[in-house]
């Protein structure tokens, strides 16, 4: 696990400044992790540790060590490569795989995997640990993926999710009780303050900032052996959308211990959500690609 020490001397239009703002700038990482360092007394003017909402001066050298919380390349991973091109790949994710590592030297990640593949991967991306990865899935969920091999594929597939211009759909199952043929649940998304490991619904759009607006489009696909298998859409989905709003309705989804169904004794730790399809039209160099994944022999198994 490499160390990076951080260095940088406050320059005249920097002064003012939170320091944290300007550790996050130099250090090229979030503002969380920033104020995380200065909380840890990491950071230093000096000999003193400041703090890091104190105003930067003129002339101050900053410095700052940090652990490189890169994700490691570990060849030895499994990876499912759906749709190969020299700018992005799809790749599907089995469930209990997280999409990344968790802390800093942890490994068994969709990321770790990646990074072995694809090493042109680090550095791109959301953060360090997340290499390449445009979007997320939660580590019992299983799918699609799309990740991006350079800066520039990066920015323009993080725009085009950003403007719902990537069509991402999603194979669920719950219990079979009254449920319309379709429909759409339009409540907003924030965390849950009492319970960190899980999301709030609200009713409406609260005057907290950390609430978003969240839409979440399903239809009925198959009614069998008492179980629902919905299609669903959630064009700019945040964290843990379809399963929170499904809960919300009543018909969480099988083997989601988080949200109220319970462990499913065929399904093990994973639950019944799978990434389904991803399609985009491309754009400059950027190839078009729909590619599709078959619901998994577990879930498909529930059906049968």
């Amino acid at each position: 696990m490499a160390v990076r020490r951080i260095t940088f001397t406050v320059s005249e239009p920097d002064a003012g400044t939170r320091l944290d703002r300007l550790l996050a700038k130099h250090a090229a990482i979030g503002r969380k992790r920033a104020r995380e360092l200065f909380a840890a007394g990491a950071v230093r003017i000096g000999s003193r540790r400041p703090s890091g909402g104190e105003p930067a001066r003129a002339g101050d050298q900053v410095s700052c060590e940090l652990v490189d919380d890169a994700a490691e390349p570990d060849p030895t991973l499994p990876l499912d490569v759906r749709f190969e091109h020299p700018e992005l790949v799809i790749v599907e994710k089995p469930a209990g795989m997280p999409s990344a590592p968790l802390a800093a030297g942890e490994g068994g990640s969709l990321s770790n995997a990646l990074v072995a593949r694809y090493p042109e991967m680090a550095g791109v991306g959301y953060r360090p640990r997340e290499p390449g990865l445009v979007h997320r899935l939660d580590t019992q969920t299983s799918g699609l993926l799309l990740c991006a091999r350079s800066p520039s594929a990066f920015a323009a597939l993080k725009a085009a999710l950003s403007a719902g211009a990537l069509h991402k759909r999603y194979l669920a199952l719950c219990q079979d009780r009254d449920l319309p043929a379709q429909g759409a649940i339009d409540r907003p998304i924030g965390p849950d303050q009492q319970h960190p490991e899980r999301v709030r619904v609200y009713e409406q759009l609260p005057r907290e900032r950390y609430a978003r607006p969240a839409l979440t489009r399903y239809r009925i696909v198959e009614r069998r052996r008492g179980l629902l298998l919905l299609e669903l859409e959630a064009p700019h989905a945040v964290r843990h959308q379809i399963r929170a709003h499904l809960a919300y309705v009543g018909h969480p989804i099988l083997g989601d211990v988080v949200y109220g169904s319970g462990q499913h004794p065929e399904l093990g730790s994973r639950h019944a959500l799978h990434a389904s399809y991803i399609a985009w039209a491309g754009e400059g160099t950027l190839p078009s690609f729909e590619v599709r994944s078959e619901l998994p022999r577990e879930l498909a198994g529930l059906l049968a």
